[in-house]
């Protein structure tokens, strides 16, 4: 199968599965399924059963048919056939069953091979379409197959309509769900058979010739009828041994009449679905190709879907033209001309490039919604199992950032919002009552642009952290000394060290010493922070800071010395020159300045990076005055150059591992006359400068 055809089928059934959680966790807070939401989930499954055949995934196909059958029941009789007590099997079984098939994708994207056994999930939706059912006996010409134990001749015959009145006895087979190409093994019967006994006719005929009859097989079964019940019982064999049979019976023709042409009921409970062989043709074609949902072709015709590598060769080139556009008009031969029309050209030029890069990027950019409404479903499980009542508020969902960070963010915001259940709300009603909460424990997950960045928090209102046993803990890992004295802050950085954990005992959720230390790391891998802070019997906030995109950036050039150095444009507020006597001086030797009523401390990049060459005297040089969250300063450098739009490269691992983003340098990036900028991140300069001074 081509690697594109798989794509796609990944592609539209992850979305298919995201919209299915949400109308599941939208009905079950309404304990009730509206018609629209019926009729939405029939679709969904129908169309998981068809491009699952289409692939030969029988267990997908399987698993989507019967609940199919299952929603079919429901949308032609109402939802009042559902009983009220079933109603949390119901909800239970459909949550089970979507992580089923997340569980199958995730196995066909990692080449495993799929499940064998899903008797236990199928048997679930057989028994919830029996309890909507009533528990009904069997349809006649569905009825269970007969003991292969026993002569299989000898079990009651029903009476159904032949096609022939002088072939009146009939075998009733059906195939393997999810067996595809029901066709082929219909002809496969036919030539079994036909060792047994020579003198019989089928329905559907020329199977063979005919693909289409594989439909007519898959939902009314495939019927053999034969002229004498000796000829009957002597064929028998040649049915039970043919393959991928999962069930037959005899039948008797209760009058002639033509072959039923009505489509069998949709609600059947066959026994659970064996996995079957693939057959040998090359493509499966039993499976039709999902049907577009009515309304939906305007936004098929308006939307493409394209491979992110596509996106990420874009980028590149793209990056490499801002490169290349910066080397052309910044060339040291152009010094000292005056190139009227190259200038109008260059900035011509300028203009284009900006153009292109912004379109480029926002083909990357997508809402973190998706990410977000994945958390419902983790807040309603771990309810259930952990006996808490929660629920999960969402803010600022539609706040975009580049695909490739939204994705390395999924597994971060789950682990802190599992901790939050788990560790954050208290255990009990009682306790939250007690401390004037409201019974049910809130989560807050909130997005937010500021600039260059989004911040994403993640709060609870719980206990809060118990900072006394954090540290006791750390003291016993040897992490802490017990004679030091440590801040609230770095109390709670501990819990994002490895393998460190609160929990006492080991539970489906945390206790396994893995949680914070690989959020900060997955977090730090795409150019983030991560920050605690905490409030004894008030909850806990989580806090990541993360750059929109790590590719392209607006930066200022300035220079220390020879170097080379670029302040992200969006972190920078102004740039002043002063004099030594605006410079005030703190009792520990650190300068400030007065700017707008408000002091900032000066940090003079040279110091901070012991260089030998740059300006000393304040006057001579220059403050950029920056601001990036919740730190403000002032930055010494000598000389401002100019704004300009930086490629961000990221530092060889070997340059990483002497920890030089924790002094703020974050990246580099080529200048137009091929010399190297270095990126600073403003938040850890201010850290790296704090620490030292």
């Amino acid at each position: 199968m081509g690697d594109s055809i798989l794509d796609m089928y990944l592609y539209e059934t992850n979305t298919l599965l995201e919209q299915l959680d949400g109308i599941l966790l939208t009905a079950e807070q309404a304990d009730t399924f509206s018609e629209d939401s019926v009729n939405e989930i029939f679709r969904i499954m129908h169309t998981i059963k068809g491009s699952s055949a289409m692939m030969e995934f029988s267990s997908l196909m399987t698993v989507a048919h019967r609940i199919e059958d299952m929603f079919f029941i429901v949308r032609e009789k109402g939802m009042d056939v559902v009983p009220e007590q079933t109603k949390p099997e119901l909800f239970d079984m459909l949550f089970q069953a979507v992580d089923f098939f997340r569980g199958e994708i995730e196995k066909v994207e990692n080449g495993d091979p799929l499940s064998q056994s899903i008797d236990n999930i199928v048997n679930k939706i057989n028994s919830l379409i029996d309890k909507i059912q009533g528990n009904p006996a069997a349809p006649a010409e569905e009825a269970p197959a007969a003991d292969e134990s026993a002569p299989a001749a000898e079990a009651a015959a029903p009476a159904v309509s032949a096609v022939n009145q002088d072939y009146p006895y009939g075998i009733h087979a059906f195939f393997d769900e999810g067996s595809g190409m029901e066709n082929l093994r219909a002809f496969m019967l036919i030539n079994n058979v036909k060792d047994y006994c020579g003198d019989f006719i089928c329905v559907p005929e020329n199977v063979e010739t005919d693909p289409s009859t594989s439909d007519i097989i898959a939902d009314q079964g495939f019927f053999v009828w034969f002229r004498t019940a000796d000829d009957r019982s002597s064929a028998i064999p040649g049915v039970k041994n043919a393959g991928s049979v999962r069930e037959y019976q005899p039948v008797d023709a209760a009058k002639p009449a033509p072959a039923p042409a009505q489509e069998a009921p949709k609600s059947e409970a066959p026994a659970p679905a064996a996995q079957a062989p693939k057959a040998e043709a090359p493509a499966a074609k039993s499976a039709p190709a999902p049907a577009p949902a009515a309304g939906q072709q305007h936004a098929k015709e308006s939307l493409i879907s394209v491979n992110l590598s596509k996106l990420d060769q874009l980028l590149a080139v793209v990056s490499e033209i801002v490169i290349t556009e910066s080397m052309v008009t910044a060339s040291p031969d152009l010094k000292g001309l005056r190139l009227d029309n190259f200038t109008k050209s260059a900035r011509d030029l300028r203009k284009l490039t900006d153009d292109l890069q912004d379109v480029s990027m926002s083909l990357r950019m997508v809402p973190v919604s998706g990410t977000f409404q994945k958390m419902n479903r983790i807040v309603r499980d771990m309810s259930k199992k952990l006996g808490k009542k929660a629920k999960l508020t969402l803010i600022g969902e539609d706040t975009e950032v580049d695909k490739t960070i939204v994705d390395a963010i999924g597994d971060p915001i789950m682990h802190i919002v599992r901790n939050s259940m788990d560790h954050g709300l208290e255990e009990n009603e009682a306790d939250r009552v007690a401390a004037g909460k409201d019974p049910v424990g809130e989560v807050i997950l909130s997005a937010r642009h500021t600039g260059s960045e989004v911040i994403i928090e993640i709060k609870d209102d719980g206990q809060g952290v118990d900072l006394q046993a954090v540290l006791n803990k750390a003291i016993r890992q040897g992490l802490a000394q017990p004679d030091h004295e440590y801040s609230q802050k770095e109390i709670l950085n501990f819990l994002m060290m490895p393998g460190f954990s609160t929990n006492t005992e080991v539970t489906e959720y945390s206790g396994r010493g893995v949680g914070m230390d690989v959020v900060k790391k997955n977090v730090a891998d795409v150019g983030g922070t991560v920050s605690i802070t905490s409030e004894w019997g008030k909850g806990m906030t989580t806090t990541l800071k993360i750059p929109l995109t790590m590719a392209i950036m607006d930066g200022m050039e300035v220079s220390v010395g020879d170097s080379m150095f670029t302040i992200p444009i969006n972190s920078i507020q102004s740039s002043l020159k002063v004099t030594a006597k605006d410079v005030i001086h703190d009792p520990a030797q650190g300068e400030m300045v007065k700017i707008r009523d408000s002091f900032y401390p000066i940090i003079r990049a040279k110091d901070l990076f012991q260089m030998s060459q740059g300006y000393e005297k304040i006057e001579d040089g220059i403050l950029m005055w920056v601001e990036a969250g919740e730190h403000s300063y002032c930055l010494f450098v000598d000389e401002l150059i100019g704004e300009h739009q930086i490629v961000v490269k990221p530092l060889p691992n070997y340059v990483n591992s002497f920890g030089v983003k924790n002094y703020g340098i974050t990246g580099c990036s080529i200048l137009g006359d091929g010399s190297i900028s270095i990126i600073l991140d403003v938040i850890n300069v201010y850290t790296a400068a704090h620490n030292i001074f």
